[in-house]
């Protein structure tokens, strides 16, 4: 396709929050956009804005030649098109449902033998993000699916291509969403621990915490280049792990000493073990602390 090209037909099924946020964006493009959900009604709206309203899931599946799914969860997924997979037959389907890579692997197996070109994704944003600038979507599986889609694919967000193995999407989604809650751990840490004083959580999270994390990211190429490296080069590093080790331990006292709830600090229990080594195997956070007034061998 290219962008002097009519916009093609689209399918979407599945209409919970992100599925209707996928259809309007299509929509919105100019693309003739087909949609079902089981709940007949939570298509109203879009109806309402120019989509076709499927009257069956084979319906569905045979209005266009690119066919979007986004629903719950990979057994809903099944439940929902196993009946109607040799529909599918020379038609591209683009899974956006969240799931694992052997999941992903194991869909495009199945949908390869029913003759449909797949493609897994896995969206960077939230329902509000869809078709804004700032959101992006993963796409792995069929190469040719991708170029001769991209151009819709993009009016969901920025369509990045990570791989032809179905499984590299959700593994890259996966691994992004848990360096995401880990900062978000890290981050309401952080806001329990100024929060025990009379201070202004509002201006600390605009001015320091904020700016701090994003400054931050300056270290994840050398946090790259350390990944696997020894224990003496780490020690020769320009942030060696006996330094870091006395900071989080010291986060830990302050914190105890602040009353902040010990929950918050579990987002430092594999940092501090890895630091510490062989000696903090089976010991807990609190108990960790104590190790590093001792050499570590």
């Amino acid at each position: 396709m290219n962008e002097h090209d009519p916009p093609v037909p689209v399918t979407v099924i599945g209409l919970g929050a992100m599925g209707k946020a996928l259809a309007a964006a299509f929509l919105a493009a100019g693309h003739p956009t087909t949609v079902w959900n089981r709940s007949a009604g939570k298509a109203d709206s879009l109806v309402a804005d120019g989509a076709t309203r499927a009257a069956t899931i084979t319906e569905a599946v045979t209005a266009s030649p690119l066919v979007v799914v986004c629903l719950l969860d990979y057994p809903v997924l099944h439940e929902i098109l196993d009946p109607v997979g040799d529909a599918l037959a020379g038609r591209a389907l683009v899974n956006l449902t969240n799931g694992t890579p052997d999941q992903a692997r194991e869909t495009a197996t199945w949908a390869t033998e029913r003759g449909a070109d797949y493609l897994d994704g896995g969206i960077m944003a939230v329902p509000p993000m869809i078709g804004q600038p700032e959101a992006f979507v993963l796409y792995s599986g069929s190469r040719p699916v991708f170029d001769q889609y991209e151009q819709a694919l993009n009016r969901l967000g920025i369509a990045k291509y990570v791989g032809a193995a179905a499984g590299l999407a959700s593994l890259y989604d996966l691994a992004l969403l848990s360096a995401m809650y880990g900062q978000f751990a890290g981050a309401s840490h952080a806001l329990a621990l100024v929060g025990t004083e009379k201070a202004d959580l509002a201006d600390f999270a605009s001015s320091l915490l904020g700016p701090w994390l994003t400054a931050a990211t300056v270290a994840l190429p050398l946090l790259v280049q350390q990944n696997g490296t020894s224990t003496q080069a780490a020690a020769e590093s320009d942030s060696p792990p006996d330094m870091q080790t006395v900071a989080i331990a010291n986060i830990v006292t302050a914190s105890n000493a602040q009353n902040v709830d010990r929950a918050l600090l579990s987002h430092l229990l594999i940092p501090l073990r890895d630091l510490i080594g062989p000696p903090a195997h089976g010991r807990g956070l609190a108990d960790m602390v104590d190790l590093i007034k001792k050499p570590v061998e």
